[in-house]
């Protein structure tokens, strides 16, 4: 149960704090409005880190995302973990999802455009390219997986890593995928993140907020998958 709701709680965390930034630059009268790319992807990164650290402190192992699981699953061998964490993860992301709904609740009936409400929840590409989206959300997980891996491994830091220090490096790590391989789509890199709040925004009573973006929705999912697949092949050959 420790487990569960540490990657519950972590990936609500995330959501809030990630989605959050998203919707502070994006919606209409908020103190942030416009204040850009840099912002989101920092804000993504300290979100990142305030996840793991949830997850980690209540009793998870801080995935908080389904593709590091997967990776990591394969990478290790044992699956024995993965079906709670990404049912936890989805169940996070979902909640994290309501609660930025809820927190900017007087802004999505001032915000005209539907793209700009609905990427407060999920992500679209900057052009769509489904074949060149799908490799990006490959390469940008790839990178996750295998960096991440890299960051805890023995051969980094035969003692272990100081305490905290793991979660902060990789709040960096994924600040880092946002600022150089996430202008394309996004940058998912997490099925969870994408679908959990994909599915809150279709259910949601918001106004005027058009599509959900369902003719796009496979590739945030796809992608990680594929991209935590061959993270955790490489971690595995690599014998990180």
């Amino acid at each position: 149960m420790n487990a569960f709701l540490g990657e519950m709680f972590g990936t609500l965390t995330l959501i809030l704090l990630g989605n959050g930034v998203v919707a502070c630059v994006s919606l209409k009268h908020s103190f942030g409005e416009n204040s850009g790319w840099m912002v989101i992807t920092t804000g993504w990164g300290f979100a990142v880190i305030c996840g793991v650290l949830v997850a980690v402190v209540i009793g998870g192992d801080g995935h908080i995302n389904p593709a590091i699981t997967v990776g990591v699953s394969i990478a290790t061998g044992d699956w024995s973990n993965a079906p709670l964490y990404i049912s936890a993860q989805m169940l996070g992301a979902m909640l994290g999802a309501l609660l930025v709904w809820l927190h900017y609740l007087p802004h999505w009936s001032q915000t005209a455009d539907t793209d700009s409400k609905r990427a407060c929840f999920c992500t679209s590409p900057a052009i769509r390219h489904i074949p060149s989206n799908l490799l990006s959300e490959v390469i940008g997980t790839f990178v996750l997986v295998f960096v991440a891996t890299v960051i805890f491994s023995e051969r980094l830091a035969p003692d272990g890593l100081p305490a905290g220090f793991g979660p902060f490096l990789v709040g960096l790590l994924v600040w880092g995928i946002g600022l150089s391989l996430g202008g394309s789509t996004g940058y998912a890199i997490n099925p969870a993140r994408d679908l959990g709040p994909r599915i809150v925004h279709a259910m949601l009573p918001i106004p005027g907020k058009g599509s959900s973006g369902w003719d796009y929705a496979a590739v945030p999912v796809a992608g990680p998958l594929l991209g935590a697949v061959l993270g955790g092949l490489a971690v595995a050959a690599a014998h990180l």
